[in-house]
């Protein structure tokens, strides 16, 4: 084995294959990349973003829900404890210092309910809990994902039965609503109904597997295959055929009752057809349809399973669901729902739809030959609402061009003490005048934004 001298050697004689003996600095100098499946956010992106997560959180702050944030990182065993099986391939791993197996968050149910559990447990409740978080994921390199994203959503916690069920679907109607979407649909459906079928069923376990596998995966094909297992009974086939493929409203409901009763489980429906009916009554139902082909990837979900849609998009905005079962995984049992949104597919669907996000305008680029005048001034336009950005020693046309560029609704001076208007020109205009008007996007919130 070559010794570390001659790595260090070799170090000094080549960078990145280039012998530098022959080769300008130029040639050795770094290029930094960003790392697969992470991007940059610039700007008028990041601003958009930030507006929208406004927008998002707004919604759900109304219904009462109070935000909290995790770590980025959670013990392994405590996301694969919560998540009810392994995370291979799918979580970011990593040991710190002290040996101990850590993993980036792949999203924010488990870590919520570990922090329920753990700093929560002893308050009255229930907890209605709302966040905005970034979580990662792993994904081998040929499937091109992103392995970060960002994640809005809202845990309701020590709640259960439909009028908690039509609560987070209301709230998430809402903010959806909010965030400027002209047209989604929030799906619904059970995984109750289901389950309650392959239990009556009386089939072989590893088949029942797979059944909710590929339903899982919203596979027809191979829920019809799965269908005719020699031996089964008529009623349970025919419930694994049709039920998944049922949707609508009410009727859909029923339609799946029928399947339901025939295999002794019709009370499986009871709480979605309540919830159905809530809906109505909190103003939402309109934005709702009944959807038995949502069952959502993880298995933690108990019920109620939801996935928010828009027109065009090829994945869902979101989803979520209840998962009764997570916290008592962490010695705190309590009933639990909520949903996540992607905060960037949402951002792609306002954009396809030509809705775009309103962002608050700059309102005025503040120059003047005097440093320390120009900042008091900025100082008093602040407090009167305005979005400014200071030039010291930018005056004229130089100035004019700024606030151009910036695209600022007004070029200001400081003159002799005063504050005036510039010109396109680079002229002075008139005095702002005194007291301080009204921001020209005073009147942003309210829909005037650009």
């Amino acid at each position: 084995m070559p010794s570390a001298a001659w790595y260090s050697i070799t170090a000094l004689h080549y960078c990145n294959g280039v012998d530098v003996r022959r080769a300008d600095e130029e040639a050795c100098r770094m290029r930094p990349v960003t790392p697969r499946g992470f991007r940059d956010v610039l700007l008028q992106e990041a601003a958009e973003r930030e507006a929208l997560v406004s927008s998002l959180l707004g919604a759900i702050d109304a219904w009462g829900y109070a935000p909290v944030a995790t770590p980025v990182v959670e013990e392994y065993r405590t996301l694969e404890t919560g998540a009810g099986g392994p995370l291979e391939g799918t979580a970011f791993r990593l040991l710190d210092v002290d040996g101990s197996l850590l993993a980036l968050r792949p999203e924010m149910t488990v870590p919520i309910a570990r922090l329920v559990a753990m700093r929560l447990s002893a308050e009255e409740g229930p907890q209605r809990l709302r966040y905005a978080a970034d979580v990662y994921r792993e994904h081998e390199s040929l499937r091109g994902e992103a392995r970060q994203f960002t994640q809005v959503g809202v845990e309701l916690v020590g709640a259960s039965g439909p009028a908690a069920d039509a609560e987070v679907i209301a709230v998430l109607v809402d903010a959806l609503d909010a965030a400027g979407l002209a047209e989604f649909t929030v799906s619904v459906g059970t995984v109750a109904v289901l389950r309650a079928v392959l239990e009556a069923s009386g089939a072989p376990a590893p088949w029942r597997a797979e059944v909710m596998e590929a339903a899982h995966g919203r596979n027809l094909v191979a829920l019809d295959r799965l269908a005719g297992l020699e031996g089964l009974p008529g009623q349970v086939a025919s419930a694994v055929r049709e039920v998944p493929r049922l949707r609508g409203g009410a009727e859909a409901i029923d339609a799946c009752r029928t399947h339901a009763a025939a295999c002794g489980c019709a009370a499986a429906l009871d709480d979605l057809a309540a919830t159905w009916r809530l809906l109505d009554a909190a103003g939402v139902q309109d934005s709702v349809r009944v959807d038995f082909g949502v069952m959502r990837a993880f298995d933690y979900y108990t019920g109620l399973v939801i996935e928010a849609y828009a027109p065009g998009l090829g994945v869902p905005l979101g989803g979520g669901g209840r998962y009764d079962g997570v916290l008592a995984r962490f010695g705190t049992p309590a009933p639990a729902a909520g949903f996540a949104l992607g905060l960037e597919r949402v951002h792609i669907a306002l954009a396809e739809q030509g809705t775009g996000v309103r962002v608050r305008e700059l309102d005025a680029v503040l120059g003047g030959q005097d440093p320390a005048a120009v900042l008091a001034a900025a100082r008093v336009l602040r407090e009167a609402g305005w979005r400014v950005r200071v030039a010291p020693g930018e005056t004229g046309s130089a100035l004019a061009r700024a606030a151009g560029t910036a695209e600022a609704a007004e070029a200001l001076e400081v003159r002799d003490g005063a504050v005036v208007r510039v010109d396109r020109s680079g002229g002075p205009a008139l005095p702002l005048g005194e007291p301080v008007p009204a921001p020209p996007s005073s009147t942003w919130a309210a829909g005037g934004g650009r």
